[in-house]
């Protein structure tokens, strides 16, 4: 048996359950119930919640405890340390802005991994992850990128975050290797400042009516 697990069966399942996953990042606990419940209101029930904030681990526990028909995932994981942390809080799957050799050998959840290169997908094929974030995907050369890695490597399927946006969001999806698209356009962050949740639903659920794909 490899030592790499690579892509666990639930990553694509998650992956396809929705148009949009959504980049979570929580400043404060008290905004992690009242988020989720927003974004779960407009039809997103898979969410990423960023280790960017002190807070982020304790709102990923709060939401997996409270909201059981979330799925709760963990990103911006950069070592096993942060995927071990993930799992002990309730976190399902695990994101990562890029794939290291320790990281990709850790087996405590689901990966996700980033990249961003025709040589990084092929490291990540050997590791044994065919489903990928790419990232960031506007900086690094978006759609014509996507299409230009699906013609060698067309078994690899994508979930691009960085610069995705309601505006082209709808393009990515168009792809043929990519499944849904990261965006924290549907959270931001004036909206959950001032505590306008109805907001959040709405954009949620003009994204996920909009971009939804056959």
């Amino acid at each position: 048996m490899s030592k790499y697990p690579g892509t666990h069966a639930n990553v694509p399942k998650y992956m396809t359950t929705g148009p949009v996953l959504p980049v979570m990042v929580i400043p404060s606990l008290d905004q992690a119930l009242p988020l989720a419940d927003a974004l779960i209101a407009g039809g997103i029930t898979v969410l990423e919640i960023t280790l960017r904030t002190d807070c982020a681990l304790d709102a990923i526990k709060l939401i997996a405890k409270e909201r059981p028909d979330a799925v709760v995932g963990a990103g911006t994981v950069l070592t096993p340390h942060d995927a071990e942390k993930a799992a002990k809080a309730g976190a399902k799957f695990l994101v990562s802005p890029g794939l290291t050799k320790e990281l990709a050998k850790q087996d405590s959840l689901p990966l996700l991994p980033g990249v961003q290169t025709a040589s990084e997908v092929m490291q990540a094929l050997e590791w044994n992850f065919t489903h990928l974030k790419f990232f960031p995907a506007v900086p690094a050369g978006g759609i014509p990128m996507l299409k230009g890695i699906g013609g060698p490597l067309p078994q690899v399927k994508f979930c691009p975050t960085g610069g995705i946006d309601a505006k082209n969001a709808a393009d990515f999806l168009a792809l043929d290797n990519v499944l849904c698209v990261g965006g924290s356009w549907v959270a931001p962050a004036k909206a959950m400042q001032d505590g306008n949740w109805a907001e959040i639903t709405r954009l949620t659920a003009e994204a996920v009516a909009a971009f939804s794909k056959a």
